[in-house]
């Protein structure tokens, strides 16, 4: 169930709460991606520590490893994993466009060539509910085709028409059976207005728990995205979660937020700190760079995290040059902790309006 706290006087912006079988969510919420049932180079309870009300699974990886039946057999991906709060599985869909040269799409589903052995493995739109149900996730994700950019419009609502009648037989599935989980419907329609609106309407008749944008940060401008974000919000109710897949950088949170997007996710927080990269107010650091060498300030002097209260940029880039672990996990704890009270922040100024 999702709470509307209240809105914004000044833009679309939303608070709200959702109730989850492993906890209630305070959205808007910046969600850390952990892919293969980890948040790269952190243990859950730094995760916890740096105030992550929910992370991601990916449904496509864990099926292949370590499987559905081991993570049953430990009672569900929650006690597998060692983490008591909400987790949103994906459906692989993602995985249909980045492994676009591996994988096969059928009126019934994917079929996939394992990147790991070269094996196939059919995703269906029922299959897919059936693993998530196997992973006891608190929010599912139905089977959909996101569509590259860019894309010729006849592929495009192509694409959108399979992955409409995907996710009417995945939700009648889900109907039969919900075991507490939420199950969250995705629109899709490329950088097309009319199919964005077809889409919506289509998607939002079927009954699902929330709504997502997918198709988005998948290769266009900036100015683009911001363009579909807020054109596509206003064809989702008020009383549902709306959930922007994929994006979750700093220069993109703000504007979100302020078109009526609740939650979000991104790999990126931890992807770009084992390249080195640490956010900060005034944009992205590379601390590989020389000026740090005797830098005696925390990568961020406006930031309380674990990170920035005990290290120097100068000994983070050491760590870094020299190939250390450590290194990893303090800046992705920075940049993880950065994104989740980024969000935050914006949450209680709108409280405070």
């Amino acid at each position: 169930m999702f709470e509307l706290i209240k809105k914004s006087k000044n833009s679309k912006a939303r608070v709200g709460k959702l109730h989850t079988k492993h906890g209630v969510i305070e959205t808007p919420v910046f969600m850390p991606v952990g892919t293969q049932g980890t948040v790269k180079s952190l243990t859950p309870d730094m995760v916890s520590e740096i105030g992550s009300q929910i992370i991601l699974g990916n449904t496509y990886h864990l099926s292949l490893r370590p499987g559905v039946d081991l993570i049953e057999e430990f009672g569900g991906l929650h006690s597998f994993i060692n983490w008591n709060k909400p987790i949103l599985t994906d459906s692989g869909g993602f995985q249909v466009f980045s492994l676009s040269k591996v994988r096969e799409i059928k009126e019934g589903g994917v079929i996939f060539q394992s990147h790991l052995d070269g094996a196939k493995i059919e995703f269906t739109p029922k299959s897919v509910v059936d693993l998530q149900r196997g992973f006891g996730s608190d929010i599912m994700m139905p089977l959909d085709i996101c569509s590259p950019y860019p894309c010729d419009k006849k592929q495009v609502a192509a694409d959108m028409k399979i992955t409409h009648k995907w996710e009417q037989d995945a939700v009648d599935y889900w109907q039969n059976d919900k075991k507490g989980q939420l199950f969250f419907g995705i629109v899709q329609g490329g950088m097309h207005k009319d199919l964005r609106e077809e889409s919506a309407k289509a998607i939002t008749g079927m009954g699902f728990s929330g709504y997502a944008l997918g198709g988005l940060s998948v290769g266009e401008s900036k100015d683009l995205m911001e363009k579909y974000i807020g054109y596509t919000t206003d064809f989702l109710p008020e009383d549902k979660p709306r959930y922007l897949m994929g994006v979750g950088l700093p220069e993109n949170l703000e504007f979100a937020i302020a078109n009526g997007i609740d939650m979000f996710d991104c790999v990126l927080p931890t992807r770009l700190a084992r390249h080195g990269q640490v956010f900060i107010d005034s944009g992205r650091q590379n601390i590989r760079n020389k000026k740090f060498y005797n830098d005696k300030k925390p990568i961020d002097e406006n930031c309380n995290c674990y990170t920035c209260k005990n290290f120097s940029r100068a000994y983070i880039r050491h760590l870094f040059i020299a190939n250390e672990i450590l290194a990893y996990i303090l800046m992705s704890y920075h940049n993880v902790y950065y994104l989740v009270n980024l969000v935050k922040n914006i949450r209680e100024k709108i409280i405070a309006e």
